[in-house]
């Protein structure tokens, strides 16, 4: 066997086995695309390998080494999609906030926003306060952290395909931007809304549609997510099988704030402790691989970004601006 015959069996193998690595990563970061990509590239690559193993050179029939030739050339996107998976998988946990303020023995009634963007910490969650006079809703291009407005950004409404494109069609719930309506062919019986119009917010639990184009006709915005808890009390009954950092868009003490799970917990154990802390209203906010994408303004102007892997297929955000 020369040398040449030797390296590309070597090749097969390495990409066939982390193939697999990448397939296996892909359920363990939860992403939600491209599917066929990692499926399918454990099976191309094992049927590379497999005809390797028995002798390309022993095939008469020409379709069967077009198609050996074609599993081979797949063995060069195992890489990039294992990094991408990867990256995808760390993007999953939290990262340390040193300047939040320990929460662990204050009561619950001073869990209050600052002058400046503030950050608590609990055992479990971390609670954002950021800075604003307005929240919106931006679709289509994503916020840059060069815009010194933007004290707060992370994914808001759920997306129903993974497309490279953007369409409001494909956000779904109805939403507002900039006091624009959109009427969404996605609504959920389970969502709530939240609004944010003439500098106030709010939570709608029940005529939804209402109060995002009442948010629209005020030059506001607005958008639609599961529902978590309403007027204090747990309205969503769901859990994953596996563990996963959770985010909020949550009214405390009277105060609009962002919560994160510190760590990766399951789903039981994130409402909980919002309970626990008296959270009033919330609404689910996506946390996903890539879709958990966020970052927000410290005091002295700098960005820290807490989930930092910007999908081109995510095409909406919540932002707040001071």
């Amino acid at each position: 066997m020369n040398m040449r015959k030797r390296l590309s069996g070597m090749w097969l193998m390495s990409m066939a086995l982390l193939s697999y690595g990448a397939y296996t990563t892909f359920f363990v970061a939860q992403m939600s695309a491209p599917y066929i990509v990692y499926w399918t590239l454990p099976v191309f690559q094992s049927v590379a390998l497999v005809i390797y193993l028995w002798g390309p050179e022993k095939i008469k029939f020409k379709p069967l080494r077009i198609m050996y030739h074609l599993c081979y050339m797949t063995s060069f996107l195992v890489l990039p999609a294992f990094i991408f998976i990867f990256m995808g998988l760390i993007s999953q946990y939290h990262i340390n906030i040193p300047e939040s303020i320990d929460a662990t023995r204050m009561s619950v009634e001073e869990i209050l926003p600052g002058d400046e963007t503030t950050i608590y910490r609990t055992d479990k969650v971390y609670i954002f306060f950021p800075e604003y006079k307005t929240v919106d809703m931006e679709c289509g291009n994503r916020p840059s952290q060069s815009d010194e407005s933007i004290t707060w950004c992370c994914g808001a409404a759920f997306q129903h395909a993974v497309e490279l494109g953007f369409s409001q069609d494909n956000i779904e719930g109805d939403h507002a931007s900039h006091g624009e309506f959109y009427d969404s062919p996605y609504d959920r019986d389970a969502d709530g809304a939240f609004v944010f119009a003439d500098g106030k917010f709010g939570f709608e639990f029940g005529d939804k549609e209402k109060a995002v184009k009442k948010a629209a006709e005020a030059g506001g915005s607005g958008f639609m997510q599961l529902a978590m808890i309403n007027d204090k009390k747990a309205v969503m009954n769901f859990d994953r099988p596996r563990a996963r950092c959770y985010r909020t868009l949550a009214e405390l003490n009277g105060h609009l704030c962002v919560i994160d799970s510190v760590k990766m917990m399951h789903f039981g154990e994130f409402m909980e402790e919002l309970k626990r802390i008296g959270v009033t209203n919330a609404v689910y906010m996506d946390m996903g691989a890539g879709w958990n994408y966020s970052w927000y303004r410290k005091a002295t102007g700098k960005v820290r970004t807490l989930f930092g892997l910007p999908v081109p297929w995510s095409h909406n955000w919540v932002v707040f601006r001071k």
